[in-house]
């Protein structure tokens, strides 16, 4: 499991270590850290370190300190250093003097012939975008480069950049890592552990680990009803595809039982022929979870079935048109005690909240569950879940957009509901639903070559098994 700190409960967990040891001993072992990850990157692309050339882009803050104490290890390896100071007058006095004697280099540019940049301009208290003259020495760059902390100019609480920023290969971050590290592109993020004693947060991401350990898998007393039986009411004259997908995802991702109910009875079936389909829901039999919305259209018939299942003491999800419906009729959901799950994506989100989310996605998702009492799956390159009336929100960057296609989300609904018909927690079963998914949206995309190509839907459910087999 992966924990994303606020810059407080970093300061927070290093005040003990800075009044305990000599002054300067916790910058100097984040340095190091730093070097070492600086240095492993110069052999990755040029193949050695003695000889090669980097410059460090210094800021006023602790992070300027890092990047030239880095810097100083760095050239008692044998590597050319040199530094912008972009406050010279502010520049951490300590860390510059090392630099100077170890034989560092002031200037007012980064040389031609850097095969790295440390950036330290600003760190995890920084707010807003670059200055002009920091962004001009960054955009003169022809070098890839490594962040302290973080990109600067990029929001560590938000992940938003909201005008000059810098664009790093790599990012090193010490202690814990920020919610940057997941809403932003931090390109690769190494964490160095300086000894911080952090707990444990409440914005966090899923591993595989994870995932293996709350996905429901059969003992040997199970039965197919005991697994769970996930109901799915989706799909339309217009929409049967989104029926196909929804109640497929359903079928990869539980070993219990499927039931249909709906007008794409005979397509869902000559799919999936282990589905029990029924053209109308007061026959389809007992479920432990509805999954609702996808493909269903918005007229009376769509809105009566969305009703309907709101009003039963079942978890449902509610995606696509039903979340269009719900919009209009918010008191659907207002005493509901069962668990709800809301998959929206952004212009969904904007008809249920009054608004798009904002820079602020994190906030913007638990307003939106917090009000209407659901949990909340707000979809985008980086899944944000938050459960109303916890703290907890998870956040799943899938690392690219591949599964940004149409009919990927009735996919990701019927994962989702399976889980919920297993009894799984709400927030867990859309946070696991979203890792797995996203798993199987990037297999999509790399088969049949090594080489990622555009994919959709039928694609992501085809891999969908062998996605969740990575896992378990």
């Amino acid at each position: 499991m992966r924990n994303y700190y606020s810059a407080d409960a970093i300061r927070a967990a290093e005040a003990p270590l800075l009044a305990l040891q000599p002054e300067g001993t916790l910058m100097r072992r984040a340095a190091y850290g730093l070097a070492g990850v600086v240095a492993a990157e110069l052999r990755r692309r040029t193949g050695g370190i003695a000889g090669r050339t980097i410059c460090a882009v210094v800021g006023s803050g602790d992070n300027g300190g890092d990047a030239l104490w880095a810097a100083t290890f760095l050239r008692r390896r044998g590597v050319h250093a040199s530094a912008v100071l972009l406050a010279p007058d502010r520049t951490h006095r300590r860390a510059l003097a090392a630099f100077r004697k170890a034989g560092g280099r002031i200037g007012e540019t980064i040389p031609a012939t850097t095969d790295l940049v440390i950036d330290g301009v600003v760190g995890i208290s920084g707010r807003g975008a670059l200055r002009p003259h920091a962004a001009a020495v960054f955009a003169a760059a022809g070098a890839p480069v490594v962040a302290v902390d973080l990109p600067s100019g990029i929001d560590v609480h938000t992940g938003a950049a909201e005008g000059a920023h810098v664009t790093a290969a790599v990012t090193v971050t010490f202690g814990g890592l920020k919610p940057v590290h997941a809403l932003a592109d931090c390109g690769r993020v190494e964490l160095v552990d300086i000894g911080l004693d952090l707990p444990t947060s409440d914005i966090i991401g899923l591993d595989a680990a994870d995932i293996a350990d709350c996905w429901p898998v059969p003992g040997p007393h199970d039965d197919k009803y005991s697994q769970g039986v996930t109901g799915v009411m989706a799909g339309s004259a217009t929409y049967p595809g989104a029926a196909i997908l929804c109640t497929g995802a359903a079928v990869a991702a539980t070993s219990g039982m499927v039931r249909y109910a709906g007008t794409a009875a005979a397509e869902v079936v000559s799919h999936w022929p282990e589905v029990i389909a029924t053209s109308d829901r007061e026959s389809a039999g007992r479920v432990q979870a509805w999954v609702v919305g996808p493909g269903l259209g918005t007229d009376e018939s769509a809105a009566e079935a969305l009703r309907w299942a709101l009003q039963t003491d079942l978890p449902v999800l509610v995606d696509a048109d039903a979340l269009t419906l719900l919009a209009a009729a918010p008191e659907l959901v207002a005493d509901r005690h069962a668990p709800t799950v809301l998959t929206p994506h952004a212009g969904e989100f904007a008809r249920l909240a009054g608004a798009p989310p904002g820079t602020d996605r994190v906030a913007d998702t638990r307003g939106l569950a917090d009000r209407l009492g659901v949990t909340v799956l707000l979809k985008g390159n980086v899944t944000v879940i938050a459960d109303s009336g916890s703290n907890t929100v998870y956040l799943n960057p899938a690392g690219q957009s591949w599964a940004a296609t149409a009919g990927s989300g009735d996919v990701l609904s019927g994962v989702i509901g399976a889980l919920l018909a297993a009894g799984v927690p709400a927030g867990l079963a859309a946070a696991a639903g979203a890792f797995v998914h996203a798993r199987a949206a990037h297999a999509a995309a790399e088969d049949p070559g090594p080489a990622p190509a555009p994919t959709s839907a039928a694609p992501i459910l085809a891999h969908l098994r062998a996605a969740l087999g990575s896992v378990l």
